[in-house]
């Protein structure tokens, strides 16, 4: 087996309104090892994605990633370790609406100062938007762009900084078959060239029988989920 490069450990956490709860015992992923992380709407999927960014922070336990605790981790510090080593695709896409679609792939570069934007990165950015079918929009801004256009900008993103980790919220939610293949190939390829762990959020059942395992929220032992 790889060495565990996410390890989470006795992590709770629960929102201030109340209402949800949120308890992981023990989950760990491998280098190169890409987990689908399913379950019901409303069940923790996009939390436990968002703790182990180091986004939300847990009341107990801990989310160890490449040996850095980051719940040990100051809130700037956590800001700078998700912008040099992981890739996160957001539900939502995240997209800025008067950057173009070059410009919203190249968005971290602009607001991280751990990051330094240069040619490589800018052809990069280039390179995987012509590789999702985008290479003839790469100056349109969001509103000139589908759904599913807007979802595939925002892959690029998560990719562009050559990541230790992604972690992905629905990556294809909004694609046909044909992109939703597409832009998993891609995800997949990174992943077994690089190494880097893929955890993805999905509810697409012939997906989660394209990744190594699938997690579920609420059943696997050692990760659960509930409402109180």
């Amino acid at each position: 087996m790889a060495s565990d490069v996410i390890r989470v450990r006795d992590l709770v956490f629960a929102y201030p309104a109340g209402g949800f709860r949120l308890a992981v015992a023990d989950f760990r992923v491998g280098r190169g090892e890409k987990v689908a992380v399913t379950g019901g709407s409303g069940t923790g999927k996009t939390t436990l994605l968002s703790l182990l960014a180091g986004i939300l922070t847990p009341a107990q336990g801990t989310v160890e990633i490449e040996g850095v605790i980051l719940t040990d981790l100051g809130p700037q510090l956590r800001r700078d370790f998700r912008a040099r080593r992981l890739g996160l695709v957001f539900q939502e896409f995240e997209l800025l609406d008067y950057l173009n679609a070059a410009d919203n792939v190249l968005l971290p570069y602009r607001v991280s100062p751990a990051l330094r934007l240069d040619g490589d990165a800018r052809s990069r950015a280039v390179e995987l938007l012509e590789a999702v079918g985008l290479g003839d929009k790469l100056r349109r801004l969001p509103e000139a762009l589908s759904q599913g256009e807007r979802q595939r900008v925002a892959v690029c993103r998560a990719l562009v900084t050559e990541p230790a980790v992604l972690l992905c919220d629905e990556p294809t939610g909004n694609l046909d078959e044909a992109n939703r293949d597409r832009v998993m190939e891609i995800l997949f390829r990174y992943s077994e060239a690089t190494g880097a762990p893929l955890v993805a959020a999905t509810h697409d059942p012939e997906l989660v029988r394209r990744f190594d395992r699938a997690v579920t929220i609420g059943t696997l032992a050692g990760v659960r989920a509930r409402t109180v």
